[in-house]
């Protein structure tokens, strides 16, 4: 049995998550932290009923973790909180799902040095989705083939969502750039702005829109649209907790969602 933790276990993705290891037939919550709502049940936030697992301090990580002896901590919080506790996890041993976006390449520099030195297990993706990372692999190739084409990335996300663009769309951006020996990035386009050789990389706040993305190959007289729709969270929870029970089975090490599923 996986013993699991959560962070931000109140919040949407976060019970969401917490919801899906209940359903597990090999994984069991063992802990579950958040900035508030302390003492309270899990179970309550994401209603499956009482689980005996009370919402912990976020300041208490490292003693929860020790104490309920968690194999991995699962961690879909924001980039300033990520680059605080995945250190703190790391060196007490827990193995993670990292699936927090917006992380800055110093942050992210700060969670792989920890991972690297405790010699702990994490996935770490933009987008736990599998579908997403079908749709990584499906652009990679249509690249290959469509290099003198134009090339925009569109993404839009709910009213809610933080940072931008998405790290699925600068996910996609990176894979086709690394197919094409390396490409510039454009974000949007304003006043006089001739097009180059760059990949356009836009993004749209609406709404409850739960994530779209959208690559388009446009050269003259036809183009091609790829596009991944995402209709509820659910997929990125069931994705998560798929890769919290793989990582726990690896050699220390950074993965990826491609190394999950094999891709």
């Amino acid at each position: 049995m996986i013993n699991a933790a959560v962070l931000g276990a109140c919040g949407r993705m976060g019970s969401l998550i917490v919801e899906n290891i209940t359903s597990h037939p090999d994984m069991q919550l063992v802990a579950a932290f958040d900035i508030c709502n302390f003492g309270r049940d899990a179970g309550e936030f994401a209603h499956v009923g009482n689980l005996g697992v009370p919402i912990s301090d976020v300041k208490d990580l490292e003693a929860v973790l020790k104490e309920s002896k968690a194999d991995v901590l699962i961690d879909f919080t924001a980039a300033g909180a990520t680059a605080v506790n995945a250190p703190i996890a790391a060196r007490t041993g827990v193995n993670l799902v990292i699936g927090t976006t917006g992380l800055t390449q110093e942050q992210r520099a700060i969670v792989d040095d920890a991972i690297q030195k405790a010699q702990v297990s994490a996935v770490i993706s933009p987008n736990y989705s599998v579908g997403v990372n079908v749709f990584f692999k499906i652009i990679r190739e249509a690249a290959k083939y469509l290099a003198d084409y134009d090339i925009e990335i569109i993404e839009a996300h709910h009213n809610q969502k933080k940072d931008a663009p998405s790290g699925t769309a600068l996910r996609a951006a990176d894979v086709i750039s690394e197919a094409l020996g390396g490409k510039e990035y454009i974000y949007g386009r304003e006043g006089i702005a001739p097009r180059g050789k760059e990949i356009g990389i836009h993004g749209v706040r609406a709404g409850d829109i739960t994530g779209d993305h959208t690559v388009l190959f446009a050269g003259n007289s036809e183009r091609i649209e790829i596009r991944h729709m995402a209709h509820s969270r659910q997929i990125f929870a069931k994705g998560a907790v798929r890769a919290a029970e793989w990582v726990c089975k690896q050699k220390p090490g950074i993965y990826s969602m491609d190394d999950v599923l094999g891709l």
